[in-house]
């Protein structure tokens, strides 16, 4: 199958491949224990956390997406970044982008304090900060492109040419992006993770995490581990991720037109400082968005003026957008990355990262365009009074 274009890939796992009653839609396989064929024979599956199903009949879309050998699907986003962890001893280093998202930021910083390995936190983009921690031969770097919040990017291909010179294995999130619009491990990359919450279920209906490894035995590896520490991904959960994944072809086309749209209008209104979106020609990683996807989402975040007052104003007054946490569902959502989603990193490693006090993230989803623009445009319109 992975001879076939990612749209028909996602449309198309694990149809057809019940053998028992012929049903087109792959089933939900609840059973936590498997029956062994006789004395010490067991069958492909014997113990749900080990192995499930309809947990396989999932990981193996995703593998197939991501061009890769193996996909362990996981229990929540966080828990894939854990599995990472698994990779590491004690006298090890990891590098992780300074821009990241709060929770995996949150996750090493706060294992290095336990002694479990060392981090450095470094701006990919810095060249000579960047040749400064590869000098110091990690075993993983992490790459986030785009980045959460500011959607800054990195050239995936070269920054792993330079990993590897060192014998650095590279994981890079795909979350903001999805399989269908960026495939890392074809740009060089070793892993590439998923929050399936996110773009690949789709309904903000489920919290779940896949990683996907380009090699056999490093993935063979990882399912080792996620089954040893007990973050394996639960049958149902993985049953409606992968009917989510089945729309995601259309679901991001959709949400692309409607992030064009709203990042043009929001540009150049007089209330805001600044719009971070690889879409516009203007974003500092256009050229490489263009080069290493095969499109340019929908998340973006914006500055707004008039500080925190006027944020306040702003999640006060719209209607349509929902303040919450996530991303990458139907509906449109609105955070503060300050207080929501980077929580975690201390106030100097936010400003460090140049999250503010004044920036907003949007997940525009896919209602109608222009409910969504006029939703903002009366919010933003209170929020300068």
């Amino acid at each position: 199958m992975t001879s076939k274009k990612p749209a028909t890939l996602a449309v198309r796992a694990g149809i057809n491949s019940d053998k028992h009653h012929g049903a087109v839609i792959p089933a939900i396989h609840l059973s936590s224990t498997y029956a062994l064929k006789g004395f010490n024979e067991k069958r492909q599956f014997d113990y749900s956390r080990t192995g499930n199903p309809t947990r396989s009949t999932f990981g193996q879309a995703i593998a197939d997406l991501e061009h890769g050998a193996v996909g362990i699907v996981t229990s929540t986003g966080m828990s894939a970044v854990h599995l990472l962890c698994q990779l590491l001893k004690t006298e090890d280093t990891v590098v992780i982008p300074h821009d990241c998202y709060g929770g995996s930021y949150r996750l090493f910083t706060h294992l290095e304090k336990r002694g479990q390995f060392k981090v450095i936190v470094v701006d990919q983009n810095d060249k000579r900060a960047l040749t400064q921690a590869l000098e110091r031969k990690p075993k993983l770097v992490l790459v986030e492109s785009p980045s959460n919040p500011l959607l800054r990017l990195v050239d995936i291909e070269k920054i792993t040419k330079k990993c590897h010179a060192v014998g650095a294995l590279v994981a890079v999130d795909n979350t903001f992006l999805s399989p269908l619009l960026q495939q890392p491990l074809l740009l060089g990359a070793d892993i590439v993770f998923h929050s399936t919450t996110k773009y690949i279920n789709g309904h903000s209906d489920v919290v779940g995490g896949v990683l996907v490894t380009k090699e056999q035995a490093l993935g063979e590896q990882l399912a080792w581990w996620a089954n040893c520490i007990g973050i394996t991904g639960s049958p149902f959960d993985s049953y409606l991720a992968l009917r989510g994944l089945k729309t995601l072809p259309v679901r991001m086309k959709q949400h692309q037109e409607n992030a064009n749209e709203v990042a043009k209008y929001l540009k150049d209104h007089s209330a805001i400082k600044a719009v971070y979106f690889p879409g516009l020609t203007e974003h500092p990683g256009h050229e490489i968005a263009k080069r290493q996807q095969s499109g340019f989402g929908a998340m973006m975040s914006f500055e707004i003026k008039g500080g925190i007052e006027a944020v306040k104003i702003l999640f006060d007054k719209l209607a349509l957008f929902t303040l919450a946490q996530s991303l990458g569902g139907v509906e449109s959502l609105i955070s503060h990355p300050s207080t929501m989603t980077h929580a975690g990193m201390e106030i100097e490693a936010q400003i460090a990262a140049g999250i503010t006090q004044s920036l907003v993230r949007i997940s525009v989803g896919i209602e109608d365009v222009q409910d969504i623009i006029s939703d903002l445009e009366q919010a933003l319109l209170a929020s300068q009074i």
